[in-house]
């Protein structure tokens, strides 16, 4: 199922001024609209491309709109991006729900859970894994932490777009749990993993920006050699809706 949006309208992005907010031209006029994305995106957010944009429901906010998603023009043709830093976990938890190869039986899903000194995206519990009845009687315990993915260069993404102290903060953590064996009360070991959601179609490679954030591509790869599962997958983007869609090519 994919995650939706509201009412969309298109228009013509122009400047932004800061971080928080750009100035679009809707219907002729220039307006000023709330960016869901506080990253750099200087790569999607060029003046006069097309830009999707949701209409706020709340009538006296300042910023009527928000905006969503890009029209992005490559020498393959134009590919849609959305750059809702909101996005990621919503689609991610349909994609957990969805996944019945990894997780055929989940029996709890809890977003934004505190362990230790972290807080990672979802926690999930599920059973079912494995051939044999014990196996697959077994309970599974799983941290996951969520990154959505807007950088693209000639079919390849990357991450992150800006330096991320929290991404390595985290990474650090899951494998850190991995690495000390650290059990659940009952005694589960724990399982962690990294989803990295490219939230646009037509790239066929993935992997960490070494010139941006060089820690952050070491993190990862601790992270791999520790056991932290790590997920790449694509998503279907239309100006209204998301959806996880293929699994993407992990370079690392």
């Amino acid at each position: 199922m994919p995650m939706k949006y509201g009412e969309i309208v298109q228009g013509e992005f122009l400047e932004r001024p800061n971080r928080f907010i750009a100035h679009v031209k809707i219907d002729g006029v220039k307006t000023v609209v709330h960016v869901k994305n506080t990253g750099r995106c200087r790569e999607l957010l060029q003046p006069g491309v097309k830009v999707f944009l949701e209409k706020s429901k709340n009538p006296e906010r300042k910023t009527p709109f928000d905006l969503v998603t890009v029209e992005k023009v490559t020498p393959r043709g134009k590919i849609l991006v959305n750059m809702d830093s909101q996005a990621p976990n919503k689609v991610a938890a349909e994609w957990i729900r969805s996944n019945r190869e990894r997780f055929p039986e989940i029996t709890f899903l809890k977003p934004e859970y505190t362990f230790g000194n972290s807080r990672f995206d979802f926690y999930i519990e599920y059973r079912g894994a494995g051939k044999t009845k014990a196996q697959k009687a077994q309970l599974h315990k799983m941290f996951l932490e969520v990154k959505g993915v807007t950088l693209e260069y000639d079919g390849s993404a990357s991450f992150p777009d800006a330096p991320t102290e929290r991404g390595v903060k985290h990474l650090r953590e899951l494998a850190r749990i991995l690495g000390t064996r650290t059990p659940a009360d009952d005694g589960t070991p724990y399982e962690c993993g990294v989803l990295f959601l490219v939230q646009m179609k037509g790239c066929h490679r993935f992997g960490p920006d070494e010139k941006i954030h060089p820690e952050f591509a070491g993190a990862l790869r601790d992270a791999r050699d520790a056991g932290v599962e790590i997920f790449v997958v694509d998503c279907k983007v239309t100006p209204k809706t998301v959806t996880a869609d293929k699994p993407v090519k992990l370079i690392l």
